[in-house]
């Protein structure tokens, strides 16, 4: 059964896909595709369902010739949740909810498209429960999906995305970073780094509530999930003005990464919106 808070969205790929599998992305190898890669003889290409009578007729050599195509191909499709501590911000309604849906929807696209999908969960290693090898039982990938709204742990940090990367395929593919990015810089960009044979999408997590429905006025206690350490703050507009600045610039220094690795960031803040992803491909994932 597919859950309700699965919503597929449409996505591509800006490179052929080196897969031998039929699929629906542009690939490398020859098949029953639509792409025209060329003229070949038949004594090369032994099938009579893709004679040209014309270019047979025109070659001085009278040989026979046959159109040649390129398969469509399957993309490997993998969605690495971040499981640090700092997902769990946000009541009832968790970072980490959010993204158990937007990993359950990246799981239903690729099973609309043909493609496999596979699913990375860690914190400070990678979480051998919440984590599943490529593949198409799209059902399967959704009962392991729906226990990360039973994942609650404090006080873990995320240096294990420098793990993923020996999970993820040989094959180039599609990989949906989900996280809040509430990590050093030096640590993405090293993820990056291992990661740089696949195309990288950050989809960033954040919460008004961590920068803009702070107190106005008054005493309050932040408490940093990931560590632990908690400290009281007397808040007033000058400090909530500098909350602000300081995740305008977060942002800018997270989008200054992302576009040196060509990954440009998809931000959201509240539910998750499959058209809103759509239109992130049609944006900057076009062919």
């Amino acid at each position: 059964m597919i859950p309700a808070y699965a919503k597929p969205f449409t996505y591509t790929i800006p490179w052929r896909s080196s897969s031998v599998h039929f699929g629906g992305h542009r690939g490398t190898q020859r098949g029953l595709g639509f792409e025209y890669r060329g003229n070949v003889p038949l004594v090369d290409y032994p099938d009579a369902r893709r004679m040209d009578l014309r270019q047979s007729l025109r070659d001085p050599f009278e040989q026979v010739q046959v159109k040649l195509y390129n398969q469509d191909n399957t993309t490997p499709i993998f969605a690495v949740c971040d499981l640090s501590g700092s997902m769990q911000f946000g009541g009832p309604n968790r970072k980490l909810d959010i993204a158990k849906a937007i990993a359950a929807s990246v799981a239903y696209s690729a099973h609309e498209a043909g493609d496999l999908f596979g699913l990375i969960g860690y914190h400070r290693h990678v979480v051998e429960e919440l984590t599943l090898p490529l593949s198409h039982h799209v059902h399967q990938s959704f009962e392991t999906i729906e226990l990360l709204g039973d994942f609650r742990h404090l006080r873990v940090g995320p240096e294990g995305i420098l793990e993923v990367p020996q999970y993820l395929s040989q094959h180039r593919g599609l990989v949906f970073w989900i996280s809040d990015f509430h990590m050093p810089l030096e640590l993405i960009a090293e993820a990056f780094n291992m990661m740089s044979m696949h195309q990288v999408i950050p989809v960033v997590l954040w919460d008004a509530r961590e920068y803009r429905a702070l107190p106005r006025f008054g005493f309050g206690n932040l408490i940093d999930p990931e560590t632990g350490r908690s400290r009281t703050i007397f808040f007033r507009e000058a400090i909530r003005a500098q909350f602000e600045a300081a995740f305008a610039a977060r942002r800018e220094a997270l989008e200054d990464v992302f576009e040196r690795y060509d990954s440009p960031g998809h931000f959201i803040e509240g539910a998750f919106d499959a058209d809103a992803m759509s239109h992130y491909f049609e944006q900057y994932m076009s062919l």
